[in-house]
């Protein structure tokens, strides 16, 4: 089977995964009570948010009473929501199919144009923890397989299972109360990825402002990430270490930096680089909700959270439908990626 094949074939098997995850969240969609309808009707009776929920379906939802049909119809039309499940259920499938995500309730704008407008909050934040991830634990994972048992070892391994310890959300909120002005010093903001007078700085003055911004934020993000991928690269490269062929290539003479660098090295990053496009995408997306709530950041965690709280459907299967397909391919990238680094593995094995 050759690539295209193998492409095509994956390709095909993606549409029903994306088509059933899509059926399974409108169907559980139409049985939650307090969607939009029922929060406007809310709103027009002065009862505040859409927590009023009495437990039932949309016909038994409290909100309705003491407003006659004809309006309730009338916003029911507004939102669409005068046409039959399924005839709005195929509208959007075919809307999805040319990445027409529709129009959100609650920001009355075209979702895709609402996710991009978030997108560089989400990228940035994600970038950083990606790159400083990578770049941080992959020596430090190969510097502590080769000096296993050492003091080196057990210093780090304990700083590091100490950051694995605490969530990303208290580690946040410690460096507010320590940094940001909580109790302690104001060395760094509280919100935002910019001052308010950015656009008046000179090119050395935003890059300063950028920086100065996103560190706590970046911070309280990779310290997860970063243990997760130091004690893997450790593992994997200690496992690769004492194999057959190690023992044969010192027994020849080679150097200890040869047989590390030439033979282990090749061999120990096929892990790391087959989960290379998932901890790529995955930095955008894992945890960014509390950080960014944290840290009033406006970006795609605190975009969908609130679609989900204000019944924002629109956005709510857009983000969703959005989220399953990059997923999906970036599957795909990283069995590509592992039969680039590893051309024994053929593509009839990894079809199976």
């Amino acid at each position: 089977m050759n690539i295209w094949s193998y492409i095509l074939k994956r390709v095909l098997l993606m549409l029903p995964t994306l088509l059933g995850v899509v059926v399974i969240t409108f169907a559980v969609i139409q049985f939650v009570p307090g969607g939009p309808v029922e929060q406007a009707l809310i709103e027009m009776k002065g009862l505040g948010g859409g927590g009023e929920a009495s437990g039932g379906g949309a016909s038994q939802y409290r909100g309705r009473q003491g407003i006659d049909a004809e309006r309730v119809n009338e916003i029911k039309a507004l939102y669409g929501f005068d046409k039959p499940p399924v005839e709005r259920f195929w509208q959007m499938l075919k809307g999805f199919a040319t990445f027409d995500l529709g129009k959100s309730f609650y920001h009355h704008g075209d979702v895709w144009q609402l996710v991009k407008s978030k997108m560089p909050v989400s990228i940035t934040i994600g970038l950083w923890t990606f790159f400083l991830t990578y770049l941080i634990s992959v020596p430090l994972g190969i510097a502590k397989a080769v000096r296993e048992g050492t003091r080196f070892d057990t210093a780090t391994t304990g700083l590091v299972l100490v950051g694995y310890s605490i969530p990303g959300f208290v580690l946040g909120v410690f460096l507010l109360v320590m940094f940001g002005g909580g109790s302690f010093v104001q060395w760094f903001p509280l919100r935002g990825l910019t001052s308010d007078d950015w656009a008046t700085l000179s090119l050395a003055g935003k890059v300063k402002d950028y920086l100065w911004h996103i560190t706590l934020p970046v911070i309280a993000s990779v310290a997860g990430s970063f243990a997760v991928m130091t004690m893997l690269t450790k593992n994997t490269f200690l496992e690769e270490i004492r194999k057959q062929y190690v023992l044969t290539a010192r027994a020849k003479g080679l150097s200890e930096n040869k047989v590390l660098y030439k033979h282990v090295f090749r061999n120990a990053l096929i892990p790391l680089v087959t989960g290379f496009p998932a901890a790529f995408i995955g930095a955008f997306f894992a945890g960014s909700l509390l950080i960014e709530t944290l840290f009033s950041l406006d970006g795609l965690g605190l975009l969908s959270y609130e679609s989900v709280i204000r019944r924002d459907y629109p956005v709510v299967m857009g983000t969703l439908y959005l989220f399953t397909l990059i997923g999906l391919v970036v599957k795909l990238l990283g069995d590509l990626c592992y039969v680039w680094a590893d051309p024994r593995v053929q593509f009839e094995s990894l079809a199976k």
